[in-house]
Order: structure tokens, then C-alpha cells, then sequence
């Protein structure tokens, strides 16, 4: 969600939605197995996993034959094609830097042509580079852009932070070529997870087996696994069958026992191919359903139940809220008692880099000691308006490179275990806002090369604090293995809290201390600044590179400490509210955040249909009993008592009456079900009394 400038940059939610309609009208290393009587965090809480299910082989990327996208490594000769339908005639090109510098130029041999196959550039250093054609008096009618990357030196650590949305099953969709060159890019980048997309109607259009492989999800799975990456995949839409009584194809299905079962053919599925799962998406916002808290907690349950059914040792994340997090979301989900069935929670941030520290710690604490994994963040940027590439003017797309160090070491410091930049393809809104690191054809805008200094550079890396000696200058150190050597890594940067057209035009000077012994300086692109400290720093981030331990002399504000770890026994039942939408109000309680909550008027009796579920293996007989609500409320049950088969569930009702003098006009109601051996599980659910 954007915090600033609304109008100029729309709600980052419609992303998904706009692209899905698009294209279709158009890890496994160390896994957790997540045990139901956990009562401490697990050893290795800071990736949140644990027992190994699958090997995934992870080496030094290499880049495919041919190069796709133009992405080469470090002392290979460069040769790129030229680009398709150039005006003619052409007789010169320049290579040109990311400040428009001219780096190399010459003549084509074959004047007013443009059947030559390929243009060789020879040798490069590291860096993003743009390769325009034209004439002496129009040299740029036609271009392509390139990128030189170092090569990694050792395979990416599989606790490495550094991830990417990369949404491969649909950007390359039914295309294994494309698929296979996505995954290339990202592998080449040193990231460590992808985030990929899947429909539910596209595999289950019918009850019963899923649909046999191969479909684009399998082949995009497999070829992610093979390229020695970690998938995270997501999904946010349910099939027609599953939908009585509610049509939306954007909700959750109402029966909780489809996703409970979706869920184990899942994991059952693509065991050993898909690392980790996020049962939805964006829940809490109308785009994809504008859902209550108890809603999603009770989808939560079933889903995390389902997918441990299936493959005990898969992560399953909080189905991911977005916008601004805000308290009351938090007391939903440890009202709910929901931390015992989320190994990650996840949410997304479209903020400005600089507010996540102030910004989430409604979301630290509702991650009861799990990993906070950050699955999309960007801050889009205004585009040319030049479909099909939908480019960025130069200076936006520097701006945009320029701010993807800052992302990941803010995101870092305010208590993230994996960041996914948003996203990988190229990818606008028709609001006119740009989020790709690609373009149309897969070679590089400079995002994407700042993100393979970023993936190469804090490789492994684990948040030391950070270090803001004047205004608007930031330090963040890492400990990391660049290169596969452990080292401690600075990250620093100038930029004021500003929008997009006041960016870039801050400097400070820094004082650094004497006894600092820089091994590399390394600029945002990856080109070398040898190793001596700048004395004066702007918006674009340096990496310095020092011996381990010395990040510690500096004067570092620590980062946040993560919330306790809270203990708890998932239970085979799960509770369910279900009301009709009618009765939901749209809340924000803060600034740009989003969420639903149940709306009644004074002296209203609020009618209550609850469902009760059984996904164990053993009958239930339980009692629903009132454990919360405010003063003067007065919430009643019709039939507390339930008995339920394994895979059944129950309805029952009740009612909240609210006194026509009530001074409550926010509060929860909260019930739990006495299942004796089968645990306790809760039900909490928020309502707002308004004239």
C-alpha cells in the first residue's frame, strides 16, 4: 500500500489483478516439519525450517546460451543482437552508461542496413549499459540495454535474504523456454527464493484430482528447482464449484474443507519442487476480498492443516495482508490464537523504504517469534506511456536502481528474514506506473542489476544495526559472505524521505573513522571504487566490504528485537464465523491501511452462524463456551454442544445483542470450543457499533 502521493501512485493491490487479466485473456535444502507440540522456537527460526525433505541442488550460475536478456558476466566478450524493426537507415551505435556517458561508438559495416546478425562490444567492465543505433544526426532511433555482472564466486547460501516476485507460471506462461530464462535471470542475480503464481480453477476446475502434469506450474517448478532456487508459490482465486453460496471468484471458498484439501494435494503435488506456500493473497483488501480477521485466521487454520497433511516438513506463510499494519489486525490474529499454524508471516509493503522500521511492529508482534518474510515491495515509478515496453525516463529508471539497496538493508534492519522485490518481468498498471526490473523482451533496466549487487553483496547476510551519523545519511552493516567469504558489509546511502521528483539530489559528507580498513568499495551497479572511503555520499548506495568483526567498532543502533516466541498446539478443529457481506464495514485505523471488521447499530441483535470443523482422524465431541466480549454486550449461543466426525462439520448459531446505551462502539467477542484432547481452539471477531 502507498503511504504518499496517492494519486500519483495508485494502490499497489490492483498489480496482480490488472496483470492476471492480461495474460490469461491473454527450497529445497532444509525443510521444517513443524511439529503440532512444538513449545520453543526451532534452532533455525531465523529461515523457518528445519527437517530436510528434499536436496536442492544449488552451484555458480552460468548464463544460458545465447544470453537472454543481454546478461553477461565479467570478462565474456559481448555480443548482442540487434534490435527488430530499427528505421533505416542506420549507420552508427554508442554504448552509453547509466549518466548517458558514451563508453564505446563506431560505425556499422554494412551502412544503411540492419541485416547484421549481431553487434560485438568486446569486453566490459561490470555495470548496466544502453546500446543506442541511429545516424550521425539521430543516433538513438533505435536501442537495447545490457548488463555485466560479477560472477559468484560460491553458490548462494540458502538462508540468504535476498529474494524476488518473479511470477513465472504466468509471465511465461505454458512456455518452458521463457520460464527457463526467467529463472536464469534470477539465479544469475543471487537470489535466493522466487515467488511464483498459481490459479486454483486452473488445477481443480472440477471436485476431486487435481489436474495431471504438466501444466505451466509444474514445468515452472521444476525448472526453479533445477536452477537452484527456492519457490515460494501463492494463490488467490477459488473455482466455481467451491463458491455456493458466495459467486466471487476473489474470496474464500465458504466450505473450509476445499482448502483444506486443495492444500494436501498441493503438498503432495510438488513436494521437493515448491519450497514454501501463501494460502492467499492480500486478503484484508477489497481487491482480493476484503476479509475480516477471523476470516482469514479461520483460513489460516484450515489451510496450514491441509498443506502439513499432505508434506509435514513444507513452510506455509501467513496468507500475506498488505497495507499499513496496524494493532487491531494484530489482536485478531492472537485473539484468533493463529501463531501455531503459520511457520512465516508475511506481509507486503509498497511504503517508502524509510518507513518500514516505524512502520512494522504491529506486524513483528503478530509474528509471535515466527520469521517475518516481506514477499512484495516496491515503490512504482511513472512510465513513458510506450506500450509495449512501458519504459522509464533515464532518470527514473537511476532513481528506481538507485533505491533497491536501501529497500532490502531497511527491510533488513526493521526485523526481515527474506525480502522479495516486486517484481521481476516486465510489469505497469494502466495507472501508468511501472514495476518491472525487465522490459518486454527480458534485457535489464538498472533495477536489475542493482538487485545482482545486492544478491551478491549481502549473500547470507544477517542485520549487524545501523548507523545514521547526520540527517538523511544511513549505514547499515551486515555480517555476509560476499563472494563466499565472510565479511562485514556496509551499505550506505543519502536520500531525504521524498517523492519520486525530489530524489537524487541530496548529498553529505561522512567522517568515517580512522580505523576502518576498506577491502572494496563497490557502487550500485558492482563496478569497483577501489578501497578507499567517499568523503561525500548522494542517493546512489556504496557496499563496503570489511574484515568480519569490524562493523562492530561503529556506533550501531540495533535493530529491532523480534517478538517473543509464543507456544501453542495447533488443534484439528477450527472454528468459523460466516456472515453475510452485507454486514462488513470497511476500516482504516491508521494512515493507508486497510481491513474489514462486522458492523451492527446500536440496540441491533447481530445474528450468528458458526461452522465447526473436524480435520483429524478422530470424532470430537466439544462445547462452544463464551470466554470475552465488552461490557454490557450480551452474545448467546442456541446449542453450544457439537459432536463431529473426522471431515465434518457443524453449524450452529447464536446472536450478539448490542444495548441501545452501549459505550463500546469497538470491540471483540471471543469463544472457545472445549475439545479435550483435541485442544482448545478460539474463535475472535471484531465488531464496530455505528448510528
Amino acid at each position: 500500500m502507498l503511504p504518499r502521493s496517492a494519486t500519483r501512485l495508485p494502490p499497489h493491490w490492483r498489480a496482480l489483478r490488472c496483470y492476471a487479466k492480461a495474460v490469461i485473456l491473454l527450497l529445497a535444502g532444509q525443510t521444517t516439519a513443524w511439529s503440532l507440540e512444538r513449545t520453543e522456537a526451532p534452532a533455525n527460526a531465523v529461515s523457518g525450517r528445519g527437517a530436510a525433505t528434499t536436496t536442492l541442488h544449488r552451484t555458480i550460475p552460468d548464463p544460458l546460451p545465447g544470453h537472454p536478456g543481454n546478461v553477461f558476466l565479467e570478462n565474456e566478450p559481448v555480443r548482442i543482437p540487434f534490435p527488430t524493426n530499427v528505421p533505416l537507415p542506420i549507420t552508427r551505435w554508442r554504448l552509453l552508461d547509466d549518466q548517458a556517458a558514451p563508453v564505446r561508438q563506431g560505425e556499422l559495416t554494412a551502412p544503411g542496413t540492419n541485416q547484421l546478425p549481431q553487434l560485438a562490444l568486446g569486453r566490459l567492465g561490470p555495470g548496466w549499459y544502453r546500446v543506442e543505433f541511429g545516424t550521425q544526426e539521430q543516433p538513438d532511433q533505435a536501442w537495447s540495454t545490457l548488463a555485466v555482472l560479477r560472477r559468484l564466486q560460491a553458490p548462494v547460501p540458502l538462508h540468504s535474504p535476498v529474494s524476488v516476485d518473479s511470477a513465472p507460471a504466468w509471465f511465461a506462461l505454458n512456455d518452458p523456454i521463457k520460464q527457463k530464462q526467467l529463472a536464469s535471470l534470477a539465479a544469475l542475480a543471487g537470489v535466493n527464493w522466487i515467488r511464483d503464481r498459481l490459479r486454483w480453477r486452473d488445477l481443480q476446475p472440477a471436485p476431486g484430482p487435481l489436474v495431471p502434469p504438466p501444466t505451466t506450474y509444474d514445468t515452472s517448478a521444476e525448472i526453479h528447482h533445477a536452477a537452484g532456487l527456492q519457490v515460494l508459490q501463492v494463490f488467490h482465486d477459488t473455482p466455481p464449484w467451491t463458491r455456493e453460496p458466495d459467486p466471487g471468484s476473489g474470496r474464500f471458498a465458504p466450505d473450509l474443507r476445499h482448502v483444506f484439501q486443495f492444500g494436501r494435494q498441493l503438498a503432495q503435488r510438488f513436494k521437493g519442487l515448491v519450497e514454501a506456500w501463501e494460502p492467499w493473497n492480500e486478503a484484508n483488501v477489497a481487491t482480493f476480498g476484503g476479509h475480516t480477521v477471523d476470516q482469514m485466521c479461520s483460513w489460516q487454520k484450515a489451510a496450514w492443516l491441509g498443506f502439513k497433511a499432505g508434506n509435514p516438513g513444507v513452510t506455509v506463510g501467513w496468507n500475506v495482508t498488505t497495507a499499513v499494519p496496524t494493532p487491531a489486525q494484530t489482536e485478531g490474529i492472537l485473539a484468533n490464537e493463529t501463531w501455531p499454524y503459520f511457520d512465516t508471516y508475511n506481509i507486503h509493503s509498497y511504503d517508502w523504504p524509510d518507513a518500514y522500521a516505524h512502520l512494522w511492529p504491529p506486524a513483528r508482534e503478530a509474528a509471535s517469534g515466527r520469521p517475518l518474510w516481506i514477499t512484495e515491495a516496491d515503490r512504482g515509478t511513472p512510465h513513458l506511456q510506450n506500450p509495449p515496453w512501458y519504459d522509464q525516463s533515464p532518470r527514473l529508471e537511476r532513481l528506481k536502481a538507485q533505491m533497491i539497496a536501501p529497500a532490502y538493508a531497511n527491510s533488513l534492519f526493521a526485523g526481515a528474514r527474506q525480502h522479495f522485490h516486486f517484481i521481476l518481468g516486465n510489469y505497469q498498471e494502466n495507472n501508468h506506473i511501472q514495476f518491472g526490473l525487465l522490459r518486454e523482451d527480458l534485457t535489464p533496466r538498472p533495477a536489475y542489476v542493482a538487485l545482482a549487487v545486492v544478491g551478491r553483496c549481502l549473500a547470507g547476510a544477517r542485520v549487524l544495526g545501523r548507523w545514521q551519523p547526520v540527517e538523511n545519511l544511513n549505514v547499515v552493516a551486515f555480517r555476509a559472505q560476499p563472494d563466499g567469504q565472510e565479511r562485514d558489509v556496509l551499505v550506505a546511502w543519502v536520500e531525504k524521505p521524498v517523492e519520486w521528483d525530489e530524489r537524487g539530489r541530496t548529498t553529505a559528507a561522512l567522517n568515517w573513522p580512522k580505523d576502518l580498513a576498506a577491502q572494496e568499495v563497490v557502487d550500485y551497479l558492482g563496478r569497483s571504487l577501489g578501497n578507499t572511503l567517499p568523503s561525500l555520499l548522494g542517493s546512489a548506495p556504496i557496499f563496503v566490504f570489511l574484515p568480519a568483526g569490524q562493523a562492530e567498532t561503529l556506533p550501531l543502533e540495533r535493530p529491532p528485537a523480534p517478538s517473543a516466541w509464543r507456544t501453542g498446539t495447533p488443534t484439528s478443529v477450527v472454528l468459523q464465523l460466516s456472515l453475510p457481506r452485507a454486514r462488513l464495514q470497511k476500516v482504516e485505523d491508521l494512515p493507508w491501511s486497510e481491513g474489514y471488521v462486522y458492523r451492527v447499530q446500536p440496540g441491533e441483535s447481530l445474528p450468528l452462524k458458526l461452522h465447526v470443523y473436524n480435520f483429524g482422524d478422530h470424532p470430537v465431541a466439544a462445547r462452544l463456551a463464551l470466554t470475552r466480549q465488552p461490557a454490557g454486550w450480551k452474545t448467546t449461543l442456541s446449542s453450544p454442544e457439537f459432536k463431529l466426525a473426522p471431515m465434518d462439520r457443524v453449524e450452529l448459531r447464536g446472536a450478539v445483542a448490542i444495548p441501545q446505551t452501549t459505550s463500546t462502539r469497538d470491540g471483540w467477542v471471543v469463544l472457545h470450543a472445549d475439545c479435550g484432547l483435541q485442544g482448545r481452539p478460539a474463535l475472535a471477531f471484531r465488531i464496530i457499533v455505528t448510528d
